[in-house]
């Protein structure tokens, strides 16, 4: 039976992906790397050690990290001034209250990153609990943010259902043995998913009464 849902934040709930792809995109184009999204997808959801690793061996000229990646964050702060819900997200919210589930989010991402969208976005109250990467040693696709995250939520890992848009995620849901429904973005579309319990273009194509039927089924 199901008792709860988790949400991932980053590309789920607010596409900041594709935000940050742009930014990158356009602040390397100083160092004559041209990004791709493929190459991108590889960090999302986890950390960005590959990316600078990429960074560095195909940049014009030497670069400071801590540099470009505050020129890069300026930008998504500009991008991002006025944030917009992924479709149904809040639709989600309010059935999973109704019907009486728990919900909690785990995120790879700072807890002030995760929670001022939160509160901006006026859907902080939703959540009983939020696990971010100061809550856990490994981020996604440990598992590590998932077990803290039911474990707080007071739930078996088979009796929640996690909501992620990137392989990282799907993998670190998996490993805690949660179900997973997988809601890719614009740069998450194109990976490859497996194992997964359901996939949904939007959280429009299904309502969460829907996906909670589908995935009883399935059992």
């Amino acid at each position: 039976m199901i008792k709860a849902i988790i949400f991932d934040f980053d590309g789920l709930i607010i596409d900041t992906e594709s935000v940050w792809f742009e930014s990158y995109k356009e602040v390397l184009v100083d160092y004559e790397i041209q990004l791709t999204l493929e190459k991108f997808s590889e960090v999302v959801g986890t950390h960005d050690d590959v990316l600078f690793s990429y960074i560095e061996a195909n940049s014009s000229k030497p670069f400071d990290k801590e540099s470009l990646e505050s020129k890069v964050s300026e930008l998504v702060q500009v991008k991002l001034e006025e944030p917009v819900l992924r479709e149904s997200v809040e639709d989600y919210l309010i059935a999973a209250k109704q019907a009486g589930l728990k919900i909690g989010l785990a995120s790879s991402s700072s807890r002030a990153w995760v929670e001022g969208f939160l509160k901006r976005m006026n859907i902080y109250d939703y959540f009983e609990v939020i696990k971010t990467k100061e809550d856990v040693l490994d981020i996604k696709p440990d598992p590590e943010l998932y077990l803290k995250a039911i474990e707080a939520l007071g739930i078996e890992a088979t009796e929640a259902i996690a909501f992620e848009d990137s392989l990282n995620g799907l993998l670190a849901a998996r490993k805690a043995g949660l179900h997973c429904v997988i809601v890719p973005n614009g740069v998450t579309a194109n990976l490859v998913f497996e194992d997964y319990s359901l996939r949904l273009s939007s959280m429009a194509e299904k309502s969460l009464e829907d996906v909670i039927n589908h995935l009883s089924l399935k059992e």
